[in-house]
């Protein structure tokens, strides 16, 4: 599915719950491929090895979420044949569902995948693959924030929230990226596969993009919980969030509760999903990231400022759920603090 110039074709799905970034992200690194090298290092560009155009459900300009206005080269009905079709985050609120709501768009994707179409999607866009029924039964990313939502609205799709890229589908032509900026990994995928891997990498070393190898789980909020209808657990959520580093919280919750202990962690986590013990950690882990990234502290000192008296339990356990060590999360994202202080 190439333009007559030999050109790959790739159409970038936009709608106005679409941010503007990703969708002309996409668009730049798509052109550059085959023209910008070329011009960094001989002083003229090459011909360009791939074509993106923008396409919506009709040929009108519109703004996106964020305020910029978007005008599409194409409506579905009329635009090139794709090689590619890429899906760019959604933002809906997590936990939202896309039902019915893009009719058009899953019609379109399901008839480009049909044709033999790769589909990509970033971030939350995921979503808009699944409600087409694209990912029965297969694995999938997304962004950590809308992990849960994705697999409690499509049960038939496998979630890995921690991978930052999954690839699968018949012939592999289905790709996904999990966090924001994961339609740059999606991007390079998909140069590298329908143009060549010298040319992916020619893209990443003249923009400097990293390949996120580690995933999303460093960046994803541990505490995801549900703050339900329940007045008495929201009570005890409450005091947990100031008192999370005092020895034995969850009795300390039960008690304020008044409820017998195993009636307390069936309600608690009937309310938020997460036992007792769970929310106690994910509060202290999310503080533990937070003073790694700003303060100068010891990862002990950092260990006992948070609740825990035995600091190489708390490593293992860190890095069981950040996916990191401490020492190893504060070089990550640390920069920025020792930037700030020049």
């Amino acid at each position: 599915m190439a333009h007559e110039t030999g050109k790959v074709n790739v159409a970038i799905l936009a709608m106005p719950e679409i941010a503007a970034s990703t969708i002309y992200g996409m668009y730049d690194l798509f052109a550059s491929v085959g023209r910008d090298w070329p011009f960094l290092v001989k002083g003229a560009f090459g011909p360009s090895r791939m074509r993106p155009y923008v396409v919506s459900a009709g040929s009108e300009g519109f703004r996106a979420v964020n305020d910029v206005w978007i005008q599409p080269d194409f409506a579905l009905d009329d635009c090139p044949a794709p090689a590619i079709v890429c899906v760019p985050d959604l933002f809906i609120a997590p936990g939202e569902s896309c039902a019915g709501r893009y009719e058009a768009e899953v019609a379109w994707l399901r008839k480009c995948h049909g044709a033999g179409a790769m589909l990509a999607s970033a971030c939350s866009g995921t979503l808009l693959l699944a409600e087409a029924g694209l990912l029965n039964g297969l694995d999938a990313t997304t962004h950590w924030a809308y992990s849960d939502a994705l697999g409690a609205h499509y049960p038939a799709v496998r979630v890995h929230a921690e991978r930052a890229l999954v690839l699968n589908g018949a012939e592999h032509r289905i790709v996904m990226g999990g966090g924001g900026t994961s339609w740059q990994d999606v991007t390079l995928y998909l140069i590298g596969r329908f143009v060549g891997l010298k040319e992916a990498m020619e893209v990443a070393k003249t923009y400097l993009i990293d390949w996120h190898e580690t995933g999303q789980q460093p960046f994803a909020a541990l505490l995801r919980a549900k703050q339900g209808q329940d007045a008495l657990i929201a009570e005890c959520q409450e005091w947990a969030g100031t008192h999370y580093a005092e020895p034995s919280p969850v009795a300390a919750m039960t008690r304020l509760s008044g409820l017998p202990e195993r009636s307390f962690v069936r309600r608690f986590g009937k309310a938020t999903g997460l036992s007792p013990l769970d929310y106690i950690h994910a509060l202290r882990l999310e503080e533990a990231k937070q003073m790694l990234e700003i303060e100068d502290l010891s990862v002990e000192a950092i260990a006992n400022e948070v609740g825990y008296e035995d600091a190489s339990f708390f490593g293992r356990l860190f890095r069981r759920k950040v996916g990191l060590t401490p020492a190893q999360y504060r070089r990550r994202f640390g920069s920025l603090r020792r930037a700030l202080r020049g």
